[in-house]
């Protein structure tokens, strides 16, 4: 046996590097997408960043529905930018992970920003007024 094969006896060299192959057999993983919680955990308590994140995203669609457009929408974008803290802090998120840290950490965070500001931009009466948006708007709608 050489340097590289397994003590099993097949002809099948063991990784020792943790880089990823160039040529991948299946899906991995996301980074952090372990449960949250031990296994002997009820479903709900293993996947709570997750459930966190969507009962907020709900609770603002609720107000919404319920007339008040501006805050329901700032809760679902506080919501997101609460998954994206949530993805940076925590070694394991459950179901929260869906790509690489980095990548789930830029899409929530860019998200929620985004309906944030859209929110505060919301017409009539905006609570934030951005001059160089407001030209690019009109400049746009003429």
């Amino acid at each position: 046996m050489g340097a590289g094969a397994p003590a099993d006896g097949t002809s099948e060299p063991r990784r020792t590097s943790r880089r990823f192959p160039l040529i991948t057999k299946d899906t991995a993983r996301p980074e952090g997408g372990g449960r949250a919680a031990p296994g002997d955990a009820p479903a709900p308590a293993r996947q709570w960043p997750l459930l966190a994140v969507m009962g907020g995203v709900a609770l603002g669609l609720l107000v919404v529905a319920f007339d008040a457009f501006r805050v329901g929408t700032l809760l679902i974008g506080l919501s997101l930018l609460g998954g994206a803290v949530l993805r940076r802090i925590l070694p394991t998120v459950g179901m929260l992970a869906v790509r690489s840290r980095f990548t789930d950490m830029a899409t929530y965070g860019g998200l929620g920003l985004a309906i944030i500001l859209l929110s505060l931009m919301a017409q009539p009466a905006p609570w934030l007024e951005i001059p160089f948006l407001d030209d690019i708007l009109h400049f746009t709608v003429r």
